[in-house]
């Protein structure tokens, strides 16, 4: 409901959203994957950028409120998607980053339920689609989709 509420707001503020994710990947080259407390499944961490926000300090501030990363962090743009799904106007930029510390066992963040890292014999049954499938384009196991 929170995030219905959001997006409401969103929608009725800007002509366009745009979202940040981060495909942050371990050594190991597992994912590191959020369940937020307001919808299901697992998703990388990210979120909406704010009215004159850089989208990579964005997705910074993101990546540590939610996952608890706050390690510098090497951020290359992966791809451009649309999200449909969540409106005609919804679009979210991937970046990727390699990191090396230790991935903290819970957010400080009421909005993050669970953190964790996966690869991709060992993802959670609920992760969302569209991030498992960005997992295995990066993984060059899939065409890239311009569509979340």
């Amino acid at each position: 409901m929170f995030g219905r509420v959001l997006h409401t707001y969103f929608l009725a503020t800007r002509a366009l959203t745009l979202g940040v994710r981060a495909a942050v990947i371990t050594p190991d080259d597992a994912f590191v994957l959020v369940r937020h407390s307001y919808t299901p499944g697992w998703h990388f961490p990210g979120g909406g950028l704010e009215m004159n926000e850089i989208a990579s300090e964005g997705l910074r501030r993101e990546i540590e409120q939610e996952a608890g990363i706050s390690a510098p962090l090497d951020l290359s743009l992966f791809g451009v998607y649309f999200n449909q799904a969540v409106s005609k106007r919804d679009h979210v930029l991937l970046f990727t980053c390699r990191y090396s510390g230790q991935i903290p066992r819970k957010s400080a963040s009421l909005e993050i339920a669970a953190i964790g890292a996966f690869g991709l014999d060992d993802l959670p049954s609920d992760i969302d689609r569209g991030t498992e499938r960005r997992m295995r384009e990066i993984q060059g196991l899939e065409k890239m989709d311009s569509v979340w």
